[in-house]
């Protein structure tokens, strides 16, 4: 575990494994570098997994500092200070890297988008998202997060998938209530990527990955991507279900992807 102090913030980042590739992992909004401890083991090289600000072990900057363009310095500042020449991110970190990449487009060699969130436009603060900010804001962190979980619309994937409660509360466990709860704020109302045909100056190999059905992070996104980046192999899945079932398939197709196999 280590510390990098920026400007206006100290992230938390950990690293594991060794040699080339070096990757950086870029987490989802509310959870931290441990979301995809599970599947880094799998990934060539040395393996980068740190928390953005306001999340798990990071510092947590004041409000208004919680918006892309500073999500984008924070992995850019985790990336240059371990020397990582690819980048991996799911959802909020998706959103990360294409505005790191889209102001950059040379910055890394090979880049992967895990469900990717609306880029071109705002999430908007639905009913659902201010109720999260709100709990958090009021509840202390234990009471916050089984509210958050039972009022999310999650009980019936529980239901199906019992394993997604365990890490849903793993991915809790260092919540930081007052980062997350700036950080949903600001995001949900920016805009990740101003002109996305930016992205179109990437040359860096590029893999997508979505599903059907998300609402928050929308299939279209993906083949959005995969309209406007040069080298880009989009996967959708059907489903969240089979999204679940694949994943041994995807941890494998982007381990591939990163040590640039076929």
């Amino acid at each position: 575990m280590a510390e990098l102090r920026t400007d206006d913030a100290t992230l938390h980042f950990e690293v594991e494994g060794s040699g080339k590739p070096v990757t950086v992992f870029a987490h989802g909004l509310t959870n931290s570098c441990m979301e995809l401890a599970a599947f880094t083991p799998m990934a060539p090289g040395t393996k980068v997994r740190f928390c953005f600000r306001g999340h798990g072990h990071s510092s947590t900057p004041e409000a208004g500092a919680y918006r892309y363009a500073d999500l984008a310095r924070d992995l850019d500042a985790i990336a240059s200070e371990t020397g990582a020449s690819r980048a991996v991110g799911t959802s909020l970190g998706a959103g990360a890297l294409a505005r790191l990449i889209a102001g950059r487009p040379d910055r890394f060699e090979r880049v992967v988008f895990v469900l990717p969130s609306i880029l071109e436009g705002s999430i908007g603060i639905s009913p659902v998202v201010e109720r999260t900010a709100e709990l958090l804001e009021t509840l202390p962190r234990e009471q916050a997060v089984e509210a958050i979980l039972r009022e999310s619309g999650r009980a019936r994937t529980y239901e199906v998938n019992p394993g997604l409660r365990a890490f849903d509360l793993l991915m809790w466990q260092d919540m930081n209530p007052v980062g997350v709860a700036r950080a949903i704020r600001e995001t949900v109302r920016d805009v990740a990527v101003p002109d996305l045909d930016a992205l179109g100056r990437v040359i860096a190999p590029a893999l997508v990955i979505a599903r059907e059905g998300d609402p928050i992070h929308p299939a279209s996104v993906a083949r959005r991507l995969g309209e406007v980046m040069q080298d880009v192999d989009v996967v959708v899945l059907d489903s969240e279900s089979d999204f679940l079932a694949s994943i041994p398939m995807l941890v494998d197709r982007v381990s591939r992807h990163l040590a640039g196999a076929v």
